[in-house]
């Protein structure tokens, strides 16, 4: 009975695990793993492309034939032994590849017998896995994204550095805020700009078109400070022209309801010399109601190809809802989405985890019921502090995570 040495890569250890155990049977050990680049990749958008190395020794019964280049166990030849007889064997008294392939094994051979045997199953029911799964599930993130971010501790974390709780909960703080996605305007340079709220019927929409217009037209001291029209294509529901009449009046900024693609692009027209700001409110529309979406789609292509469509979701509503939503109004070709209601909700991992899968960015969020001061621009820091049981180290993470005019949206520039 003899050993040999194997070298597989998977993009998971327990991918690593199966393969090893699929090829060489259970009776093989895996003593040392590391990570590694792999060509394709593992993990998509939302973490890095690593995979994982392992290595170990299998025991065998070798042919009579092969007995010059595997150590029997009950011999104990020292390597200049072994390499007299390989080269005997090879012919080749002085080969110096055949030379470095043996330091290659040696080497590997010395890290293995310095190494303890890892167990697959012991990484899976660490205390610290297990306690911060807990945490993942407890703010509502989606199974996909929990075992992306296990795996990815798995895989980084040394056996030593995965007992350190604090350590592992800082660096899983840093990888969810890489997973949110900002939306950042690289400044306009045609006006007027023009902003279409879109989403389903009771996210706020309406409500969020005047905290915007606040933000935007009104600063602290109660000026007006730049020009904004307000239209609506909503003309089916009486409140709904009612209320964004309600809201122009108490700011000051002319209002408009249209039925149709011609009015529409009419009332843009008449309306842009001297604005700044033209914010479109539009019809709640269910996700599954594909044509309804694909008559107010025609209708918005009035506004022109320059407006920016956000659509509005509200964070109090489960995962798997928000990403039908964002699934649905693909057609619209949506810039970023605007995240209303997060005051009616203690969890905000369903957003996150709903966005950063479908590698969509966040352009505001509203977080009340005062048309003039709850919005805000989004910013990492935000969502990460919001997060239910994690201890947030602040400094760590504002270094990397800076919210630099994040409060108010007053600094707009023309």
């Amino acid at each position: 009975m003899m050993q040999q040495y194997f070298v597989e890569q998977a993009e998971t250890y327990e991918e690593a695990c199966l393969k090893v155990r699929e090829k060489y049977g259970e009776r093989a050990t895996i003593s040392l793993r590391k990570s590694v680049q792999l060509r394709k990749g593992v993990w998509g958008a939302l973490f890095p492309k690593e995979g994982v190395e392992v290595t170990g020794l299998i025991p065998f019964i070798s042919p009579p034939k092969q007995r010059l280049y595997i150590q029997e166990e009950n011999e104990s030849p020292d390597l200049e032994t072994v390499k007299r007889r390989v080269l005997a064997a090879a012919g080749q008294k002085s080969d110096p590849t055949m030379l470095a392939v043996l330091n290659e094994v040696r080497t590997i051979k010395e890290k293995l017998e310095s190494q303890p045997a890892v167990q697959p199953q012991f990484l899976d029911t660490h205390p610290t896995l297990q306690r911060l799964d807990e945490l993942l599930i407890l703010n509502d993130f989606s199974a996909s994204y929990r075992s992306g971010i296990l795996s990815r501790v798995k895989k980084e974390f040394s056996l030593d550095g995965i007992d350190d709780f604090d350590a592992v909960q800082d660096k899983v703080l840093e990888w969810i805020g890489e997973s949110i996605s900002i939306f950042h305007d690289e400044g306009f340079h045609t006006l007027p700009r023009i902003i279409v709220l879109v989403g389903p019927t009771g996210v706020g929409k309406t409500t969020t078109i005047a905290k915007l217009a606040a933000s935007f037209g009104i600063d602290n001291m109660g000026h007006k400070v730049r020009q904004l029209v307000l239209i609506t294509i909503d003309t089916f529901r009486i409140a709904a022209v009612q209320q964004i009449e309600s809201y122009g009046t108490i700011l000051e900024f002319p209002w408009f309801a249209v039925e149709d693609f011609d009015e529409l692009k009419k009332t843009i027209a008449v309306n842009s010399d001297g604005t700044d700001f033209i914010l479109v409110d539009t019809i709640g529309r269910s996700p599954r109601d594909m044509v309804k979406l694909g008559e107010m789609k025609q209708l918005l292509d009035a506004c022109g190809s320059l407006a920016e469509v956000h659509l509005a979701v509200s964070a109090a509503i489960k995962q798997s809802d928000i990403a039908d939503i964002l699934r649905q109004f693909e057609p619209f070709n949506y810039r970023a989405v605007i995240v209303t209601k997060l005051d009616e909700t203690l969890r905000t991992g369903n957003i996150i985890s709903a966005l950063a899968e479908k590698g969509k960015s966040i352009s505001y969020i509203t977080d009340g019921q005062t048309v003039s001061n709850d919005i805000r621009k989004a910013t990492v820091m935000h969502f990460l502090t919001n997060l239910e049981g994690f201890r947030v180290n602040r400094i760590l993470l504002e270094e990397k995570f800076p919210e630099a005019d994040s409060d108010r949206l007053q600094k707009w520039s023309r």
